[in-house]
């Protein structure tokens, strides 16, 4: 399972030696073993790196295992570096050739589809998943004391008649109150196990209300949407239920934060917007989240010294007067820069206010 400590180490890999970065769809639906590695070989046409061509054909031939719908491979033969990660989310077939891992299509996956907490909750307990890259992983959950309803009506609201007595709806409040707050200490310490990143919480409106009130402040904070749900529900029906519903949360949390990137930008204050003053700020390491649409690639120049970049053609760099060098995708080096500095990555989907001010931009440490 990819992990933000793997993405880290590709982030961190650099050497002077070519690096190949393929990833590859192999949606059963769409072919089987045999149609993914013909679309492999195919791939392999437009590069020539015959020890990594061959390091990933013995791992397609011999160790991924086809039940995934995605996965990405990063190799290096003469540093002795390969990474495999099958994915549950099909990919675009995509090869890449540099002297980096080329990680952009997984910081994106990360950013939709990573670090979900997911919690079905009812008066007696819950059941825990974490949903991680398409795939839903569940976690033994946490059953309370029963509760009983008590009928009302008639005898039963008398104080000494069979059936019960005033009381113990009081009572049954009480054991509601006890299980919930158990079922929430043992979701924190879910969440804090697994890192999750964003949660969300299943159930009926009261169930899920009283849930999220208990949650301490700081775990709120990360719920990103909350949907009707059975505790019986089977795996593929709240697989595909969470996929729509993340979807739908990291889609309203990109517009409030894109909103908020332009309305600092245009005061002036901790925002850029635009590719220039982008990559400036990228630079200068003042980016603390850097903002880019999905699928924007520009092409321009870097410095084989310091890694400066910019889209204006130059021979020295401005910084070290290093020579510069033509630069595939500035978007792909930025990320990297970025997160090596410790910054965040919001992949922005089908957002016009983002696209209207140069489809990338940034809030800045100062």
């Amino acid at each position: 399972m990819l992990t933000e400590n793997n993405l880290r180490e590709l982030v961190e890999f650099k050497t002077s030696d070519p690096v190949l970065t393929v990833y590859l769809n192999t949606e059963p639906t769409e072919g089987n073993a045999d149609t993914h590695k013909l679309h492999l070989r195919n791939m392999f046409k437009s590069i020539h790196m015959p020890r990594d061509e061959q390091a990933l054909e013995q791992y397609f031939d011999h160790e991924y295992s086809w039940a995934g719908r995605g996965v990405a491979v990063f190799s290096c033969a003469p540093r002795d570096f390969f990474r495999a990660y099958p994915l549950g989310i099909p990919v675009y077939n995509q090869i890449h050739v540099g002297d980096r891992p080329s990680v952009k299509p997984l910081t994106d996956l990360l950013d939709v589809y990573g670090g979900y907490g997911i919690v079905l909750v009812d008066k007696q307990g819950a059941r825990l998943f974490f949903f991680h890259l398409g795939e839903l992983r569940e976690q033994e959950g946490v059953l309370g004391e029963l509760v009983k309803h008590t009928k009302q009506g008639g005898a039963s609201t008398f104080p000494g008649r069979r059936g019960g007595t005033a009381g113990q709806t009081h009572y049954e409040d009480e054991l509601v109150g006890r299980n919930m707050k158990d079922t929430v200490d043992y979701a924190v310490h879910f969440f804090e196990e697994n890192r999750v990143r964003r949660i969300l919480i299943g159930g009926s409106d009261d169930n899920v209300a009283m849930f999220r009130g208990l949650l301490p402040k700081a775990w709120q904070s990360l719920v990103m949407g909350t949907f009707p749900m059975s505790m019986t529900v089977n795996h593929p029906e709240l697989l595909a239920r969470v996929m729509q519903v993340g979807m739908e949360a990291e889609k309203r949390q990109e517009a409030r934060l894109v909103e908020a990137l332009i309305t600092s930008a245009a005061k002036g204050s901790g925002a850029v917007v635009g590719l220039e003053n982008t990559l400036t700020a990228t630079n200068d390491n003042r980016v603390l989240s850097l903002f880019v649409a999905h699928g924007y690639r520009k092409a321009g120049y870097r410095c084989q010294n310091c890694d400066y970049i910019t889209f204006r053609s130059m021979d020295r760099c401005p910084v070290c007067e290093g020579k510069m060098e033509t630069a595939e995708d500035l978007v792909e080096i930025a990320i990297s820069q970025v997160m090596r500095h410790g910054g965040n990555i919001e992949i922005v989907h089908d957002n016009l206010q983002l696209e209207k001010v140069g489809e990338i931009g940034a809030m800045l440490r100062y």
